[in-house]
């Protein structure tokens, strides 16, 4: 069925059935529910957020109820924006239109991407992929989210992956364009959105929106990303406060002495900070120095320094100077601070026309940016930064490294490859056939001639497509296995 809105386009033609057709947009709200009903986003509910449920021993959050809590927050605002009748809304309509149910399908796919063990394992497998398999864009999670649903995951058609409309699969490109490609952009090389063997999908999915620039988010990927940050300072911050994790004293010295020795600290050089930033007040002056290198569009000191006395005074001295006992009222103070927060940020939103290039046509005023910089330092610093949770990490990152070294081995195995789990040779065929299109079509985009180094770097992205779809226990399962050293043989690799 071919639809005259090429927002609404995918890239095979299929038909709704009676019940899809009654509803009003149903091309939407059939792409939210295949990401809904995809086992990729299933799997979510076992990868870790931050830490995992198993090494907190507590419920924290994982992905998939950061995900449900960041499509809660990115549909409010769609909402509002979408149902402004002043130049807000005009601006909007203008830049492509805002749909809710889009939002809403985009925040729910947003991390499918990531791999086991969180942000260490995106680290992990861009750093074996680069180093192991010559892959020069290595791996990244939010490009990893755009080639499942453009080909890894499939509904009912081979080649399209879930054959979402070009809108949705526009607003969850927060960094359209290649590794390397983002020049000052927000995420700059670090971060990008598709590799080489999806690049014509992401530009098929960006030329629905020909008044979006180049390099710029959508409409919709622009509240994607805000709700994604909203959730992200405040969830974390949940979770750790439940578990105890927040010395409310260490914190409390930090926030004080930065606001004591503010002088003090604005004479002292980067390395000098950096040498003493274990002292109270130097870590906070630290990520000041940084938003205003990497931020000057926005960054300013006197917000910076309001937004560090809204925190000290709302969670440094409030939420965190009561400790979380799992009592009832506890419960009720804590979700009445989120959900003040929340309304907050969500009030915060402004849409504009030109933005800067580090920011999306939707942003947070400069108040509330410099009040979630704030949030997320907390658990940066009091959180990741912890030596337990470091020695944590670097085994976690150890499973990854066998796995990809034992899958590597069996595929290139011509006596027992047959044998190998059959996703994982589909994926290395995907991947086979995706580079050998790109020498054929865009040798450019391809530093190697070589059929055979070509072959070898598509077993590289088969591998880490395969180990980045596992859940944590699915992982740590898989090692045991593979090295001899779990007798549980049956229920260790289900479902791979």
């Amino acid at each position: 069925m071919t639809n005259a809105d090429p927002r609404a386009a995918r890239r095979a033609d299929e038909e709704l059935d009676e019940f899809q057709s009654a509803e009003r947009h149903p091309e939407y709200r059939v792409d939210l529910e295949r990401i809904r009903f995809s086992p990729f986003f299933s799997r979510l509910s076992a990868v870790t957020q931050v830490i995992s449920q198993t090494g907190a021993g507590l419920a924290v959050h994982n992905r998939l109820t950061h995900s449900v809590k960041v499509a809660a927050v990115a549909r409010a605002i769609a909402v509002h924006l979408s149902t402004d009748q002043g130049e807000t809304g005009r601006a909007v309509a203008d830049l492509g239109g805002c749909h809710p149910v889009v939002v809403q399908a985009a925040a729910s796919a947003h991390d499918l991407g990531h791999p086991p063990f969180g942000h260490l394992g995106e680290q992990t497998l861009d750093r074996i992929a680069r180093e192991k398999f010559r892959l020069a864009e290595g791996f990244e999670g939010n490009a990893q989210t755009f080639r499942i649903l453009t080909r890894l995951d499939e509904h009912d058609q081979p080649g399209v992956g879930l054959n979402l409309t070009a809108a949705v699969r526009a607003a969850v490109l927060k960094y359209p364009w290649l590794r390397g490609h983002g020049g000052g952009r927000r995420g700059g090389s670090r971060k990008f959105s598709a590799y080489v063997t999806d690049v014509d999908d992401m530009r098929g999915a960006l030329a629905a929106y020909p008044l979006i620039e180049e390099g710029q988010q959508t409409i919709e990927c622009s509240i994607m990303d805000i709700a994604d940050d909203i959730a992200y300072s405040l969830h974390d911050l949940d979770d750790f406060y439940r578990a105890g994790l927040l010395n409310q004293a260490t914190i409390s010295s930090e926030f004080r002495a930065w606001r004591r020795d503010l002088t003090e600290l604005r004479a002292l050089d980067a390395p000098a900070l950096a040498i003493a930033n274990r002292s109270p007040g130097h870590a906070l002056e630290l990520l000041w120095r940084r938003l205003e290198a990497r931020d000057p569009w926005i960054a300013d000191p006197d917000a910076f320094e309001r937004a560090v006395a809204k925190v000290t005074e709302e969670v440094v001295d409030g939420l965190l100077a009561v400790p979380f006992d799992g009592s009832l009222a506890s419960e009720r103070a804590l979700a009445g601070f989120t959900s003040e927060w929340i309304a907050h940020l969500q009030a915060s939103v402004f849409v504009t026309r030109e933005p800067d290039a580090r920011s999306g046509h939707v942003s947070l005023d400069r108040r509330a940016w410099h009040e979630v910089a704030v949030l997320k330092f907390l658990h940066e610093r009091f959180i990741l930064d912890r030596p337990d949770l470091a020695v944590y990490q670097r085994g976690q990152a150890s499973v990854l490294e066998r796995l990809v070294d034992g899958f590597a081995a069996w595929i290139d195995d011509a006596h027992d490859v047959r044998r190998a789990p059959r996703r994982l040779i589909d994926f290395v065929d995907l991947a086979t056939e995706d580079y050998l299109r790109v020498k054929r079509e865009s040798p450019d985009l391809i530093d190697v001639t070589s059929e055979e180094e070509i072959r070898r770097r598509a077993t590289g992205r088969g591998v880490i497509d395969y180990v980045a779809s596992l859940t944590d226990a699915q992982a740590t399962s898989l090692d045991g296995l593979l090295v001899g050293q779990t007798e549980r043989l049956w229920d260790a690799g289900q479902g791979l």
